[in-house]
């Protein structure tokens, strides 16, 4: 069997993010296993403007291809407003039949390690038909990063949290591999 493609999808767009950070240290515990082909899918080289605001059709075809190649996602989602961003909702709504049957997992950051923005998720993706995986590393704004507030933000996330990735991704790929039956 072929190895499955996951996607590591950055939740935000905004210049100064931390996304790009956090995404490729998860992207770089996943390529230490060799179970699966996982890429970093950023919003922002897509170019969404609002939903139903613009035609779109170039742009919302170039995601909705991208997201039909991959097997399952994993979601990097900062907490904004006790919620996920603007972007990344306007980026889900973008698509439907690229999202459905497949699995994600979430790994969230903020002041409360992101839990509020990645519950805000999970609902989202049960309309899309995701099927969110229960292990969620969640990673504190205060702890693992050093002058989070600053430009010069750099993500130095504890070894703890190793344990929670490699648990969220084990789960990923059993869901997006008996999920991949369905497509």
């Amino acid at each position: 069997m072929s190895k499955l493609n996951i996607g590591i999808i950055l939740g935000s767009t905004r210049q100064g993010r931390l996304s790009p950070q956090v995404g490729e240290w998860v992207k770089s515990v996943a390529d230490q296993r060799g179970d699966a082909n996982y890429e970093i899918v950023d919003i922002a080289d897509f170019n969404l403007p609002l939903l139903g605001e613009a035609d779109a059709t170039e742009q919302a075809t170039a995601w909705n291809t991208k997201l039909s190649s991959l097997d399952g996602f994993v979601f990097i989602v900062q907490e904004y407003n006790h919620s996920i961003t603007a972007s990344l909702k306007n980026a889900l709504d973008y698509a439907r039949e690229g999202w459905g049957n497949k699995a994600a997992g979430i790994v969230s950051y903020g002041s409360v390690g992101g839990a509020r923005a990645a519950e805000h998720l999970r609902g989202i993706l049960g309309e899309l038909s995701v099927a969110d995986v229960r292990v969620h590393p969640a990673l504190s704004i205060f702890t693992d990063f050093e002058n989070a507030f600053a430009p010069e933000a750099v993500f130095k996330p504890a070894d703890l949290h190793l344990v929670n990735i490699n648990g969220m991704l084990d789960q990923v790929l059993a869901w997006s591999g008996a999920l991949k039956t369905l497509r």
